[in-house]
């Protein structure tokens, strides 16, 4: 029979329990059985049985030592919480009979109960210091109920604010370990938010107390920093200002997550507007003040590395007069200004201002007040002008225009229409920032009138410079055709000694002439965009087929000599294809067929002058054609004019 505690369970029987330990024994049994009773056997279960017992009594014994030790520290246990309770119920009701005291204190007469008002506020002060070392204790073991009592007990004495305090001041310790402090402080709000509102019965005012500690002296560190920089190093600086005054906004962003009453966005901002405002109210002085110096080195270093002193414009001088006169006029006044092919305009110089310009925008953005943003992006606005547009691109036009040749000059090359394609690539830079980067900080101010008026003035200044500096080109273009005309074309050209042995072709001059307008047409094509190439090369033809018109009209032409006219004429047709501009191709036709009436038979004039080109010009211009026939007066062809 097994022997388990189950045995011994009450109504209990020692005469029955034995019996039966006998009975289930082999050869136990006093009455007889299967076997035969075998007193040996029985005494044998009874030892081994008594062991069991004895084996049984111990671990039992164990079990109620240990219950009994288990019962004994629970109720110690219980007794010190009894004795927590009773003592936290004493201090409450302490407090409430203090309190009451101290209000009741404020309204004696000092004269008559100063002796008890005095032992009524040295008592209210012992507890209240005594309370706020409960709650700093509590706090250190982290024991979040006594807090949330103890700041209950708090809120109604006068140092419940000294208790928020030590709050703050204790759940920062530890908690700036990085040399993030903007990281830090946001791991720290978010790992005490929920402890606050478990706490303090108004979570929203000691979250915003917190916080509003953290950004007065937590981050105040950062500031020596951007002192330092202030007056030594202004780029350094303005980075550094930018830099933190971002990380700053965007640790408000993240902080608007917390209750921090029901105007968090004003209580933020005007948190960082107290720590800032002093770099604030400097700030675009000093941007304006380190782009004007940034802007006037960059161009400085570019000019000295052209080793090129910079020339006065505008300066008022007998040679800056003569120099203007010549810009606008073909008037001889002197050689102009050899630059050896430089335009004096840099992509490197220019990429340079521009991002100078764009982080300038950028910081403006973040730095200047709503109410001043329009008004100091306009000013940034006004430097990139004057550094880009006034001090390099302007003066690139003037130098360029002061290099163009007189229109008889020899061989001239022309480099303004370089100075052009670069100045229009710069331009579009230029406009590019100014619709990407300036316009979205003007768009709905009055500074956007100021702002496009300005860029349109600019704008106009540039073209004027750029129509006089093309328009000198293309003469300078015209007065080499004349002089390659001047020195190839000859006059037995058109009136060959012996016209029965003449190879029918184009003349040397026109091969020429043909040659340098197909390179002229090029290079236009090549300096300018959109509808400017049709605009210059549409000048250029037109004077181009001036230029021809009056030529052929200073020879006498052979009947021979009329058919190398033509020949002429269709290669400077075939040429002016390259224009794409019908107007110029419709010229050429016009004086194609012109050139038809050098060797027309005299019966034939008329039906030639009645033609598709000819009918609708004036009839002088047509007598005036047939004039340089040398049978004008033989075949007496001015009868068909009469």
């Amino acid at each position: 029979m097994a022997t388990t505690a189950q045995l011994f369970e009450e109504p209990f029987d020692a005469d029955e329990y034995i019996e039966r330990l006998a009975w289930r024994t082999p050869g136990g049994g006093s009455k007889g059985g299967a076997e035969a009773f075998d007193p040996k056997r029985l005494l044998d279960e009874f030892k081994s049985h008594i062991e069991e017992l004895k084996q049984l009594d111990e671990k039992i014994q164990r079990k109620v030592e240990k219950l009994e030790h288990q019962c004994h520290r629970e109720a110690k246990e219980f007794a010190h919480k009894v004795q927590d309770l009773q003592r936290s119920n004493q201090i409450k009701e302490a407090a409430d009979i203090i309190q009451k005291l101290h209000l009741i204190a404020q309204e004696l007469p000092f004269d008559r109960f100063a002796d008890v008002k005095a032992k009524i506020a040295s008592k209210y002060h012992d507890l209240e210091r005594q309370l706020i070392q409960e709650f700093t204790a509590a706090q250190r073991r982290g024991e979040i109920g006594r807090m949330r009592e103890v700041a209950a007990v708090l809120l109604h004495f006068k140092g419940y604010a000294h208790c928020v305090d030590v709050y703050i001041k204790q759940c920062q310790e530890g908690a700036y370990t990085r040399n993030d402090v903007f990281e830090d402080t946001a791991a720290l709000c978010q790992r005490v938010n929920k402890q606050v509102a478990e706490v303090f019965s108004s979570p929203e005012t000691v979250m915003a107390k917190l916080i509003q500690n953290i950004f007065e002296n937590k981050l105040q560190v950062c500031f020596p920093k951007l002192d330092g920089t202030r007056q030594s190093d202004a780029e350094q600086y303005l980075k550094n200002l930018y830099d933190l005054y971002t990380r700053t906004t965007a640790l408000a962003t993240k902080l608007t997550e917390f209750n921090l009453g029901s105007d968090k966005h004003t209580f933020l901002s005007k948190l960082i507007k107290s720590i800032f405002s002093s770099y604030l109210e400097s700030y675009i002085d000093m941007e304006r003040e380190y782009l004007r110096n940034r802007g006037a080195m960059i161009l400085q270093r570019y000019y000295d590395s052209k080793n090129h002193q910079k020339r006065a414009i505008g300066s008022g001088s007998i040679q800056e007069l003569k120099e203007r006169i010549r810009q606008r006029t073909n008037l001889p006044l002197g050689p102009s200004l050899d630059t050896h092919g430089e335009t004096f305009l840099s992509p490197e110089l220019v990429v340079n201002l521009l991002q100078e310009t764009r982080h300038a925008f950028e910081r403006c953005h973040r730095l200047s007040d709503p109410s001043d943003l329009p008004k100091n992006a306009y000013s940034i606005f006004l430097l990139l002008v004057e550094h880009l547009c006034v001090d390099h691109i302007d003066y690139a036009l003037e130098i360029g225009l002061s290099a163009i040749p007189s229109s008889d000059a020899k061989n001239a090359n022309l480099y303004f229409l370089d100075v052009v394609q670069q100045a229009n690539s710069i331009f579009h830079l230029f406009d590019k920032q100014f619709n990407d980067q300036l316009m979205p900080l003007i768009s709905s101010s009055p500074k956007l009138a100021e702002c496009l008026q300005k860029k349109k003035e600019v704008i106009e200044q540039m073209e004027v410079k750029l129509d006089t500096g093309i328009d000198r080109t293309l003469n300078c273009m015209v007065g080499q055709m004349k002089h390659i005309l001047a020195t190839e074309q000859k006059k037995t050209d058109f009136r060959p000694e012996d016209e029965n042995n003449v190879m029918i072709q184009y003349t040397t001059a026109c091969s020429k002439v043909c040659a340098y307008v197909s390179r002229q047409v090029e290079h236009v094509r090549k300096s300018m965009d959109g509808k400017n190439v049709d605009t210059v090369l549409t000048e250029l033809g037109v004077r181009f087929h001036r230029l021809i018109h009056e030529h052929l009209q200073q020879f006498s032409y052979s009947s021979m000599g009329g058919m190398l006219a033509i020949c002429d004429v269709a290669e400077y047709r075939r040429c002016a294809k390259n224009f794409r501009v019908p107007l110029v191709l419709q010229l050429f036709d016009t004086l194609h067929a012109l050139c038809n009436l050098l060797v027309v038979a005299p019966d034939n004039l008329k039906q030639v002058c009645s033609g598709e080109h000819l009918t609708n010009l004036d009839r002088n211009l047509l007598h005036a054609f047939v004039q340089l026939r040398v049978d004008y007066r033989s075949a007496r062809l001015g009868r068909h004019f009469s």
